[in-house]
């Protein structure tokens, strides 16, 4: 018997353990266990078993859930046995909407996630701009100018205009995503290399803001960013297949590394080509995939789709580590960028009503695509006005196609619902696929763009959705916001905004219900609670071990909660070298 323990050494086992072929409590011959975890407080997410002491584990499969006794028969001389102090074990955490090549991707550019001020961007870029090789693309992500301390001299929209950053980097374009991922930020060199100046016309669904003069300030909204995505993309695809099959597969490699330190071993990833998806097939054919990916068709047309679905569906293929069976769409954009479709004008730009991104009978041609292949359709909505329109365009196409309510069809984000529409989710079976840390990162500034009496009655229903009955899902959006799920049960939780204050307490979650909305809602939402989202005999064995029980420790104690051990398919992933 191999022994694991947390820095803690228990006594030797009392109990009498048969090694060789063990015997259960019940008196039956048990094969020994590769792996089994005892002396824990294993809350199941099973309803027919919701607590127990220990597991076993064999292969990629859950053997046994009991107690201490139960599963010591399972123990042989070569298993291995992680000893705990009673930490809480749960389900692996299921990523209920993320992107997995924009959070290896994201590894590899500068992090702008945690600057308070325009300046320090400026330097950030000056100082890799310093070393670049002429017109050598600098990316970075995460920005948000409702995060920072103060607004720059000569700011339009709250955002400054590209001068300053231009003149230290006036040989490399550069291209900054702002957190939400629904507008970026672009110096001179690569307006210029885009084609992009004062006559240029904004493309349908997107914005070039420019200043009062007319010039472009460098800020582009939604589908504009692509002007300049696309040039970047071009240099990009000059490179040799090489090069970019190796930086594709370090981006896997750093996006697993991320996941599993955060105790994530199910991800749904929302939306990539069918040249990804073939990537993707060959990593998980080799068994380098590192988590388990439900992933959404993105980007391509209804045509093509309409030919294509049927070789690219998979049902957890490859030992249950990728599955492909829904599209994704996107109706608007996000609240923050003032992307989103809304019923009645910004309170803060009432010339405004958002975005509509992408067609409405365009989307409505995906949903018949999808409906005729055995597709689901999950599409990105977060104004009232989007997901009142998604809704409209759900039920008509079941009613056309005499589909029950059944077919577990998604809106993600979900974020301000008319709440008229929250029985409309139930009755059509839709899922609510929501991020809990959307909210509290949200909350300071939902009331400057919906006002007050929008934002108390539509915002972040969680507690509205759960109560009539619709399932909602939970994650971060990655990498729009960091991966933590801890982050993201807490704010489901205990909704406790940045600026200290708790947004709407009445629409919060049950700590039980966040931990169901991380693990088996999120496996119900891809059709796979029958192998993983609970602590169940014969599902795949993908077990998380916490230092801090959240289900009881006192509110301000769950962020400190940290990952002890990530298991996936019954191998420990993740360990921190303080456990070893």
């Amino acid at each position: 018997m191999k022994s694991t323990d947390l820095s803690i050494r228990h006594p030797v086992l009392a109990a009498v353990i048969c090694v060789a072929s063990a015997c259960t409590s019940a008196g039956e011959v048990a094969e020994p266990a590769d792996l089994v975890i005892r002396n824990a407080k294993v809350v199941t997410v099973d309803a027919a078993n919701p607590q127990a002491e220990a597991i076993a584990m064999t292969g990629d499969r859950i053997t046994a859930v009991g107690s201490n006794r139960d599963i010591d028969a399972y123990i042989g001389s070569e298993t291995e046995v992680v000893e705990l102090a009673g930490q809480l074990v749960i389900p692996g955490f299921i990523e209920g909407h993320g992107h997995f090549m924009g959070l290896g991707q994201a590894k590899m550019n500068l992090d702008l996630t945690q600057v308070t001020n325009w300046d320090e961007i400026v330097d950030m870029v000056a100082h890799v701009a310093g070393d670049a090789p002429q017109d050598t693309w600098i990316a970075g992500r995460g920005w948000h100018q409702e995060k920072w301390t103060d607004t720059p001299p000569g700011s339009v929209d709250g955002v400054p205009t590209h001068e300053s950053l231009s003149r230290v980097s006036p040989n490399n374009p550069v291209l900054l995503t702002h957190a939400s991922g629904h507008a970026a930020f672009a110096n001179g060199r690569a307006l210029q290399m885009a084609g992009i100046d004062a006559a240029t016309p904004d493309p349908e669904g997107g914005e070039i803001v420019h200043d009062a003069q007319g010039n472009p300030t460098g800020l582009l909204r939604e589908t504009a960013q692509r002007l300049v995505g696309r040039v970047q993309a071009r240099a990009s695809a000059a490179r040799s297949d090489e090069e970019r099959n190796a930086e594709a597969r370090r981006i896997v490699e750093l996006a697993g590394e991320d996941l599993h330190s955060k105790g994530i071993t199910s991800f749904h990833d929302a939306g990539v080509s069918f040249e990804t998806i073939d990537f993707y097939r060959t990593l998980a054919s080799e068994g380098n995939m590192p988590v388990r990916l439900y992933v959404m068709v993105r980007g391509e047309s209804n045509e093509v789709m309409d030919q294509r679905l049927p070789e690219y569906r998979m049902e957890n293929e490859y030992n249950g580590f990728l599955t492909v069976r829904s599209i994704k769409r996107q109706i608007d954009g996000a609240l923050g960028s003032h992307g989103a479709w809304l019923l009645q004008p910004y309170e803060d730009m009432p010339t405004s009503v958002g975005l509509v991104l992408e067609p409405v009978e365009d989307i409505r041609g995906t949903a018949e695509v999808a409906i005729k292949h055995g597709y689901q359709v999950n599409t990105h909505a977060i104004g009232d006005r989007a997901n009142k329109e998604v809704l409209d365009i759900y039920e008509s196409v079941f009613q056309e196609a005499g589909a029950g309510s059944d077919l577990r069809w998604r809106i993600e984000h979900a974020q301000h619902l008319d709440p008229a529409d929250v029985q409309r989710f139930v009755d059509l079976g839709v899922v609510a696929s929501m991020q809990g840390v959307h909210a509290t990162s949200d909350a300071p500034w939902v009331f400057r763009r919906l006002g007050a009496e929008r934002a108390e009655s539509g915002a972040y229903l969680w507690r509205s959705l759960i109560d009539a009955g619709v399932t909602v899902t939970n994650g971060t959006d990655v990498p729009v916001e960091d991966a933590n799920p801890i982050a993201s049960f807490y704010a489901s939780a205990v909704r406790r905004s940045t600026d200290g204050s708790i947004f709407f307490p009445d629409e919060r979650m049950t700590r039980e219900e966040a931990l169901a909305s991380y693990t088996i809602n999120s496996a119900y939402a891809a059709f796979e609670e029958d192998v993983k989202g609970s602590i169940t005999t014969g599902k795949y064995a993908d077990i998380v071990v916490l230092s801090h029980d959240i289900l009881v420790v006192p509110e301000d104690e769950i962020m400190n909660a940290r990952v002890l051990y990530t298991i996936v398919g019954g191998k420990i992933v993740f360990r921190p070298e303080s456990n070893e």
